[in-house]
């Protein structure tokens, strides 16, 4: 549902966004190495020297510094400002659709998680427990003051719109449909998407589920069949499947409901 924010707190949303997107950027180059997210602070990767307060500042200090290292002069790939900016564009898009609710928080964790977890999945083949771990963590937290609601009176504003067995339906729906796939596939299918998926389907609820399940295959099946015709792709290779899963979940999240009306409406 889209609302009409004021510009600038939107745009102090995004800023806040860019911010994460610098997180994300360590998150995504330590993690697949089991490097700390915390020390040693961020360096170049070519000299080693230690990154300054300008060069820290999410997009403008690429921007400043000409995508280059201060001290070697070497060159800074345009991933990490890209990241930031569309982290940025992600919490400004999500703030829009949601406001300053629950749901923003909810979504919002969900979709910084999977965009972390595609980047790594693209590069490294690879889904982290640790990702996956914290947001069901997170999940099951921002959940919590619906079943707190059953005991004690609890702020409105503090419960989620979609009650607690839903969102458990939604995650042993879609984990249980991957492990399905994963055992008559015998590991066609990644083990790290049974978890993803879970992982999804506890923010999004059981018909949430339903459509990024539908809608993640159909993503790679086209891309795969695309991939096939111009032989980039052969029948026995794979394709990470986080991408296709994280993109349909960013689609139920912004228009799931009116995807949903609109298949109705067929039936």
């Amino acid at each position: 549902m889209l609302n009409s924010p004021d510009i600038f707190f939107t745009l102090f949303i995004f800023i806040i966004g860019l911010c994460f997107g610098s997180f994300l950027n360590v998150l995504v180059y330590r993690l697949p190495k089991n490097l700390s997210i915390t020390r040693p602070s961020s360096r170049c990767p070519q000299c080693g020297k230690t990154l300054g307060a300008l060069e820290l500042i999410p997009v403008l200090g690429y921007l400043l510094l000409k995508g280059r290292c201060r001290d070697c002069k070497a060159g800074i790939g345009i991933r990490y400002p890209l990241v930031e900016l569309l982290t940025g564009l992600l919490f400004g898009v999500t703030y829009i659709f949601y406001g300053l609710t629950l749901e923003f928080f909810i979504y919002i964790t969900l979709l910084f998680l999977l965009f972390a977890i595609t980047q790594i999945d693209l590069k490294h083949r690879i889904i982290p427990n640790s990702l996956v771990g914290i947001g069901l963590v997170i999940g099951l937290v921002f959940y919590l003051p619906h079943l707190l609601s059953f005991i004690v009176t609890v702020p409105g504003a503090l419960v989620s719109e979609r009650p607690v067995h839903e969102a458990l339906g939604g995650m042993l729906l879609g984990g249980g449909i991957m492990l399905v796939i994963f055992l008559v596939s015998r590991g066609g299918m990644g083990a790290g998407d049974i978890k993803l998926m879970a992982l999804i389907g506890l923010y999004v609820g059981l018909r949430g589920t339903a459509a990024v399940l539908m809608l993640g295959f159909f993503f790679g099946a086209i891309t795969g069949v695309a991939f096939m015709v111009t032989g980039k792709l052969t029948r026995k290779d794979a394709l990470p499947f986080a991408p296709f899963l994280s993109l349909a979940a960013l689609i139920q999240v912004l228009w799931g409901d009116q995807i949903w009306d609109w298949y109705s409406s067929l039936l």
